[in-house]
């Protein structure tokens, strides 16, 4: 099956019932089996006026005891980037699929991108952390979807999904267990009294709250003000500092647990190739290409893009001489990984332009030159 089709069947795998959507491009290869899906699972799917509600509808879904999704691309999740932030303060768990595509404003929707990364993780006004993942090949559109419900029922944030139009359209075979083999997170409920309930009163392990089923008599109120644990807004530092900083910790400090990669040939290498989606098929191409020559060459693939795997990085760094980052766009993740390397190796961006998917060439030159 495609990509997008992987991405779909991984979502209706994880349980999800509920996809809330606006027709944009080139996203619908998702929604297209999706519907034709939705007889058999009892999922539903809306089509809403825009995306601002498309993910507003999500999070209402979810409150309701859906597990749910929406699938956007460019543009669209540039305007999702409020919602996303209610999601995070009303600690929702929802999955949002950003299908990149080459930009700026509507570009050209049918060729790949990868400009939405940092908009991902820096998107939504204020203080947060988010979770986003990167698959390179259909069976990771399935797993990693999976996996993305799985992580947003864990930590009852948003995920997100990045990826790109080659990625989606791209046809492979996809190996799905039995339903009973797949593993999935289930929602975490409070089941106790209902007289004296707080709706954010969370766990001191995980700094996570349980859920309710609104169906079920309990008296709640959720707000995207700072709130405290009966849920009701309260405007003062201390409670700014006891809501914001939870959700921010309920992430960074279990990003040991969250992060996903990949690795090759580090463990005498010079250089490494740093990359995520897409791009990592070719650069796995060219860093094996430039073994065969003879140059110590590494491959380093993010799967999870956020949180990003500072520790992991700054490890590498102590034991290169360089970094290449390729990437479909003008430097973005070359950045963090700059950060992370604290001066130990230097960092040398390829911006892997849309017409070069598929062609390794430039990867193989940024390396060759490392070795000169």
């Amino acid at each position: 099956m495609s990509g997008y089709e992987a991405c779909a069947e991984g979502a209706l795998a994880a349980g999800c019932g509920f996809l809330g959507y606006t027709p944009i491009q080139p996203s619908f290869g998702i929604v297209r089996r999706f519907i034709t899906r939705c007889a058999e699972t009892g999922a539903t799917f809306v089509q809403m006026e825009d995306e601002i509600s498309s993910l507003a509808a999500v999070l209402g879904a979810v409150w309701t005891g859906r597990k749910a999704l929406t699938v956007t691309s460019g543009q669209g999740f540039a305007q999702m980037m409020e919602h996303i932030g209610l999601g995070v303060m009303l600690e929702t768990p929802c999955v949002i699929v950003n299908v990149m595509h080459d930009g700026a404003s509507e570009g050209i929707p049918s060729m790949p991108g990868g400009g939405d990364v940092m908009q991902a993780r820096w998107g939504s006004h204020g203080d947060y952390e988010i979770i986003a993942l990167a698959p390179n090949s259909p069976q990771e559109m399935f797993d990693l979807t999976v996996e993305a419900f799985s992580l947003s029922e864990r930590y009852r944030t948003p995920v997100v999904i990045l990826f790109d139009p080659v990625l989606g359209r791209m046809k492979d075979s996809v190996n799905i267990p039995e339903a009973a083999k797949i593993r999935v997170e289930k929602r975490k409920y409070y089941k106790g009294p209902k007289d004296g309930y707080l709706p954010y009163k969370y766990d001191e392990k995980d700094l996570i709250p349980s859920m309710v089923d609104i169906s079920q008599g309990y008296r709640f109120h959720v707000t995207g003000l700072t709130h405290d644990e009966k849920g009701y807004p309260v405007m003062n530092d201390e409670c700014q500092e006891w809501n914001v900083h939870r959700l921010v910790n309920k992430i960074r400090l279990f990003a040991d647990k969250i992060v996903r990669m990949e690795e090759k040939y580090l463990e005498e290498a010079d250089v490494a190739v740093v990359s995520y989606g897409v791009v990592s098929r070719d650069a796995l191409t060219a860093v094996e290409a430039a073994r065969k020559e003879g140059i110590k060459a590494g491959y380093f693939r993010l799967q999870t893009v956020w949180p990003f795997p500072e520790k992991r990085i700054a490890e590498i760094a102590a034991g290169i001489k360089r970094f290449v980052v390729p990437e479909i766009n003008f430097g973005q993740i070359s950045l963090e990984v700059e950060r992370c390397s604290r001066g130990r190796a230097g960092v040398d961006a390829v911006y892997h332009a849309a017409r070069e998917v598929g062609k390794p060439g430039s990867i193989l030159k940024a390396i060759q030159k490392t070795n000169k």
